[in-house]
């Protein structure tokens, strides 16, 4: 059989429900619909971490938060961690990745430090705003639209990045660069492993005229909470709720009702432009004649919260809207079903395992994850659960704020841990899902859901420690 190849789509805070095939008829996604309908949509996707660098760690790792040690932004991936596109390199598939990376610490203008990736290919730019001292974007921007590049970079002008015209996006530029690879720079006659990093829908909030307008008039659904939610949930949601990122972001709070409204409108809009580039992507794919020997995934790093139980952005929360990431999956020629829904509880850190799986190559012995494709089948079992960790992450709590999510059949636990792991008192959530879907009623504290808290702390604790890196070899009794 030939080695499939393998186009990896990422976007960056799109959560599971800002797509028209999860059930959502606010936004335009036709081409991501029709990719779910000739494929496998995972309903039930969670990603390891709600915050990029510490998720997109355990993408590339396939390992848990705890086991790969990327914490939290701004931590690099220790030395000794291997990604699997390493791997694919290896085994001798041309490897390509455009976008953004995150593996590493970017801040005050440091380029990201670059792992042993395998890949051939690397037009890196962590996002479309300055700072960075190899932003690939911002030299392509400089040879279609110099006038542009100017003004954006001016702090005095009304221009900016967010909102430049289509032709001279972030996203375009992502298009255009996969598009090329597919149709010119790939080494031909090698199966391809190729990633396309897009960083919307991230925040700021800000899209080309063109499409926010296709959303600036629609009577959009509000922000999904309801009166006095907060006071049954951990204060730290308080405290975000009126200052977003420790402070370093606009809360909920201080948001008008017309102002949600323009940020779902400007979130979808971001949506929308990404899927009409994964449009042009796929349309390059079926022209090289690729189309039914690729396989074609597509996902998002984590999710945002645009104001649903009084929150914005992500952080320290493990909501549905936070951790739950759209998962799609096509192989016309490996015999998944198009059209099929599967409603298991997966992993971000089963892609891995799922992609050298699918390549024939050998497993990783330190990977986490497990090989989807049965499941996309319908012929394998789920573990039953899912795990998300937050170790102070995001930008960081004077106090540090640790929580640790656990969602097993219905029920989802959220513990925020207290001491010895920080100077705040342990509390959490807990949600029957089945019941309450939206997370609106904490039973925490419940006295007729002790019992089950008391079972899913305890079930994690064992999860915890299945959980635990012991891939080093053992060589003897002593």
């Amino acid at each position: 059989m030939t080695r499939p190849n393998v186009l990896l789509l990422c976007t960056d805070q799109q959560r599971f429900s800002a797509l028209g095939a999860y059930g959502n008829d606010e936004v335009d996604t036709p081409n991501l619909d029709r990719l779910a309908d000739q494929g496998v949509l995972f309903d039930q996707c969670y990603v390891q971490n709600p915050v990029c660098a510490p998720s997109r760690a355990s993408l590339m790792t396939g390992r848990y938060v705890h086991a790969h040690g990327l914490w939290a932004n701004g931590v690099g991936l220790p030395a000794g961690e291997r990604l699997f596109s390493r791997a694919l390199a290896d085994a001798g598939y041309d490897c390509g990745l455009v976008g953004k990376f995150h593996l590493s610490s970017c801040f005050g203008g440091r380029e990201e430090h670059r792992q042993d990736d395998g890949f051939r290919v690397y037009r890196w730019a962590h996002d479309p705003y300055p700072g960075s001292s190899e932003n690939e974007y911002h030299r392509w921007l400089r040879t279609v639209r110099p006038d542009l590049l100017t003004a954006a970079l001016d702090e005095n002008s009304p221009v900016d990045f967010d909102s430049l015209p289509t032709e001279a996006h972030y996203s375009r530029w992502i298009g255009d660069q996969t598009v090329d690879f597919l149709t010119r720079d790939r080494h031909d006659g090698e199966p391809f492993f190729f990633v396309a990093n897009f960083f919307d829908p991230h925040h700021g909030f800000g899209a080309p005229e063109e499409y926010l307008a296709r959303y600036r008039d629609r009577d959009l659904t509000r922000p999904v909470t309801q009166p006095g939610e907060l006071a049954t949930k951990p204060p730290v949601q308080t405290e975000a709720s009126h200052h977003s990122y420790a402070g370093h972001a606009r809360g909920y709070t201080s948001y008008s009702d017309e102002e949600l409204q323009q940020v779902k409108a400007a979130y979808y809009a971001m949506v929308t432009l990404v899927d009409d580039e994964i449009g042009r992507i796929l349309a390059a794919l079926d022209a090289t004649g690729l189309a039914d020997d690729t396989v074609v995934i597509f996902t998002s790093d984590h999710g945002e919260m645009l104001g649903d139980h009084q929150l914005m952005l992500k952080g320290p929360m493990l909501y549905e809207q936070a951790v739950r990431v759209p998962l799609l999956m096509r192989w016309p020629n490996g015999d998944l079903p198009a059209g099929t829904r599967c409603p298991e509880l997966v992993q971000w850190i089963d892609l891995s395992s799922t992609i050298l799986a699918a390549t024939s190559t050998p497993a990783q012995p330190r990977h986490q994850g497990m090989d989807l494709l049965p499941l996309a089948r319908g012929t394998g079992q789920g573990r039953g659960w899912a795990l998300s960790e937050y170790r102070n992450s995001g930008h960081p709590y004077e106090t540090p704020v640790h929580l640790t999510m656990l969602r097993r059949d219905h029920w989802k636990l959220v513990v925020q841990h207290g001491d010895p792991t920080t100077g705040t008192a342990r509390t959490g959530e807990l949600y029957d899902l089945h019941e309450d879907p939206a997370e609106l009623d904490n039973l925490w504290a419940s006295a007729d859901h002790q019992q089950i808290r008391t079972g899913l702390q305890e079930f994690l604790l064992d999860v915890l420690v299945a959980t635990e890196d012991r891939s080093q070899v053992r060589e003897g009794p002593w």
